[in-house]
C-alpha cells in the first residue's frame, strides 16, 4: 500500500510540474523565452525553448511510466478469492421465479389434547 501511495504522489507532482512548463511555453515562439532577449545570457531563447520542450516530454513520459509502475503495485486483496460481483450475483434472487404460498393453515393445537 505504501509504494502505490508514493507513486501516486510522484504522478501528481510529475503533472503540476508539465502544467506550470506548459503554461510557461508560448505558443507562437514567445513565453518564459521572449523574456531572456540579451545578447549575454549563457542560455538564449532559443535554448530555453529547447529546454521547456524537451522538460514537456521528459516529464510526459515520466507521468507514463509512473502510471504504469502504479498500475503494477495496487494493493491487492490477499483473503478474498472471488470477485465481488460474482458473489454478489450468485446470491441474488430469480426475480420470474413464482413465490411459493402455503396451501394450507397451520392447525393449532389446544393445550387440553384437543377434545371439547
Amino acid at each position: 500500500m505504501g509504494i502505490y501511495i508514493f507513486i501516486s504522489v510522484l504522478v501528481i507532482i510529475a503533472c503540476v510540474l508539465v502544467i506550470m512548463v506548459v503554461l510557461v511555453q508560448n505558443s507562437k515562439g514567445g513565453g518564459l523565452a521572449a523574456n531572456f532577449t540579451s545578447a549575454g545570457q549563457s542560455m538564449g531563447v532559443r535554448k530555453t525553448a529547447d529546454f521547456l520542450e524537451k522538460s514537456t516530454w521528459t516529464l510526459g513520459a515520466a507521468i507514463l511510466l509512473l502510471s504504469l509502475a502504479a498500475t503494477a503495485s495496487i494493493p491487492r486483496g490477499q483473503g478474498q478469492k472471488e470477485s465481488v460481483i460474482k458473489s454478489s450475483i450468485e446470491k441474488a434472487q430469480d426475480p420470474t421465479a413464482i413465490p411459493v404460498l402455503p396451501t394450507q393453515t397451520p392447525v393449532e393445537e389446544q393445550p387440553d389434547g384437543g377434545n371439547e
